[in-house]
């Protein structure tokens, strides 16, 4: 799914009224619509609403909706800034439908003192939509941070008020913290980033049907990992196929008390294809490593540490989990990128050895995938201010060094030599755990090693390991679950996949 910029959508919204034909306003009553289905479906044990509605057309959106909603059943009342004032076009239209409706009281954002907000009451936002270009002053700001204190259940409109699409307000804004926003078309950038994120809830994407012909002819460079995307990437295995059709990959990692990583790292790699699969490890991991994985074969790279990085030239490595970044370790390994062309995984340890001398970055071979969490990037690339100033930097990274960037977080970012950014929306906080990221190294080494390109492999690799993790979840919660028991999941992952992919032949 394409994330398009505040005008980009204004643009989208022109182009459906244009093209297919529709009015403006009728264009809000699709969009009302669709807003007030989602709410009574979802919202049935609650069926008293505060609908605050700004002057624009996102205060159109909710002064509908509130019709709507009063013809299902519920107990609405709006609040404005000032009934008698100033309104949009199609804001105005939909007042003058409200007014001609008896039993909706229309009262003004100062009343909100006197108004009873009881444990079933729904405060629905509808104050500013993603026109919004600065900071919210004033009594509007007033608002927001009495509308913050109450603890009814809040549902944005498109976008919590207060909040850019695009960007971060300097000095600590005032935003509306909301638990459900219900937004048109497409995410926007603002909701993916953990600044920002934190205002909207569940975010909740309606369809309102805007013209398909723009978002396809309509450039981008940011993009949702969606359903769609990864049943284009994903390959059914041939049955025709051998062990030798699908790669074989090293894992090369673990330390003396760090040999888990690297079981982890192997695991994952099984548990996702690749046809063979050796793990290069110390000697003080070898009985552990062949009583867990039986099915991997081990080469030994050392006594109690990883000093021997030689490998055969067609093994696809994931470095560094569990590596350690002792001397004789660095020395073998920044001795191994010098002499490797083929692209690499690295992770964790290899990213720190790295990370210690500017001069390292120019080892990496061309293609290669790095998987920093924010702390390892610092230390690799240098500070920035904010995760959206961080993401410029790794834009500008990926370039210079050709490389792909994995750069985790809670919607983690796959980053292209090209500058194509994108998000993962799958996963939870189940995976904020040691562990979670050396399954991450494993599944990219498998599916590298299978013969996915650099970006599929990263694009796939990050949503299946948060797609496993969501069913982890289900079944253990998000405190309980451990990285194991996701490495568990990835069956129940691939089997949904199958499924899809014969559906759609």
């Amino acid at each position: 799914m394409k994330i398009f910029t505040a005008e980009q959508i204004r643009r989208w919204d022109q182009f459906t009224i244009s093209y297919e034909p529709v009015s403006s306003i009728q264009l809000m009553e699709r969009a009302s619509t669709a807003l007030a289905h989602w709410i009574s479906e979802h919202c049935k044990n609650h069926k008293k609403l505060a609908v605050f509605c700004g002057s624009g057309n996102n205060g159109g959106d909710g002064l509908a909706v509130a019709r709507l909603l009063y013809l299902k059943g519920f107990d609405v009342d709006v609040f404005v800034e000032d009934p008698k004032g100033k309104f949009s076009e199609d804001a105005s239209v939909n007042l003058k439908r409200l007014r001609d409706m008896s039993g909706i009281s229309v009262r003004k954002f100062d009343q909100i003192e006197q108004y009873n907000f009881d444990d079933k009451t729904i405060i629905i936002d509808a104050l500013f939509g993603t026109g919004l270009s600065r900071p919210l002053e004033g009594e509007y700001k007033m608002l927001v941070e009495q509308l913050n204190a109450k603890k009814s259940i809040k549902i944005s409109i498109d976008i919590p008020s207060g909040l850019s699409a695009d960007k971060i307000f300097d000095h600590d804004p005032v935003i509306l913290m909301a638990d459900y926003t219900l937004t048109f078309q497409c995410w926007k950038r603002t909701f993916l980033h953990p600044e920002t994120g934190k205002y909207t809830g569940k975010v909740e994407v309606l369809d309102i049907d805007l013209n398909k012909a723009y978002s396809e002819n309509t450039e981008t460079a940011y993009f949702v990992t969606d359903d769609s995307l990864i049943e284009s990437i994903f390959k059914p295995r041939n049955e025709f196929s051998h062990k030798g059709s699908f790669g074989k990959a090293a894992i090369i990692g673990g330390s003396y008390g760090k040999i888990g990583a690297a079981v982890l790292t192997t695991k994952s790699a099984l548990k996702t294809g690749a046809g063979l699969i050796f793990t290069v490890a110390p000697e003080c991991g070898y009985e552990i490593l062949q009583t867990s994985c039986p099915e991997a074969m081990f080469i030994k790279g050392g006594e109690k540490l990883i000093t021997n990085f030689e490998i055969e030239k067609d093994f696809t490595c994931g470095v560094g989990p569990g590596l350690g970044i002792h001397t004789e370790t660095e020395k073998s390994f920044l001795n191994f990128l010098k002499n490797y062309e083929k692209p690499l995984i690295l992770d964790a340890d290899a990213l720190n050895i790295t990370s210690k001398d500017p001069e390292n970055l120019k080892l990496i071979p061309k293609g290669s995938i790095l998987t920093p969490h924010p702390k390892e990037f610092e230390r690799l690339f240098g500070s920035t201010e904010n995760s959206f100033k961080r993401l410029e930097l790794a834009k500008d990274k990926a370039k210079e060094l050709d490389i792909y960037i994995v750069l985790k977080d809670h919607h983690t970012q796959v980053i292209t030599p090209q500058g194509n950014i994108f998000y993962n929306i799958t996963g939870n906080s189940g995976l904020a755990k040691g562990g979670s990221g050396d399954i991450l190294t494993g599944i990219l080494t498998s599916l590298l090693a299978q013969g996915y390109s650099e970006e599929e492999t990263c694009i796939l690799a990050v949503w299946l390991h948060g797609r496993a993790a969501d069913f982890a979840a289900e079944k253990y919660s998000k405190e309980a679950m451990l990285p194991s028991n996701v490495i568990d999941e990835f069956g129940n992952v691939f089997e949904e996949l199958n499924r899809k992919a014969e559906v759609s032949l």
